[in-house]
């Protein structure tokens, strides 16, 4: 599965912040946020979560998309994490 502009990695999952802020509405838009509220270098971001700095510098850039298993070691990095929604919610 690939993340991307139109995706919000699925209906049935989404990316809840651990800080409570004003969220962006899609997954992609919320990881470009915590990326850039994060104030780590992509260097310090490759080394935690094992993302090439290339692929997370031209996710910043809308160039590329992050394969769910990126997804997957950045979002500890940033302090988010993947929920599945419940029913009815």
């Amino acid at each position: 599965m690939v993340l991307d502009n139109q995706s919000n990695i699925c209906n049935n999952y989404y990316i809840m912040a651990k800080r409570k802020k004003k969220q962006p509405t899609t997954a992609t838009k919320i990881i470009r946020q915590a990326i850039d509220d994060s104030g780590l270098t992509f260097a310090e971001l490759e080394r935690r979560s094992g993302v090439k700095r290339q692929s997370l510098m031209k996710f910043v850039r809308d160039e590329q998309s992050l394969r769910l298993d990126m997804v997957d070691k950045l979002l500890p990095c940033l302090g988010l994490e993947l929920t599945k929604k419940r029913k009815g919610g």
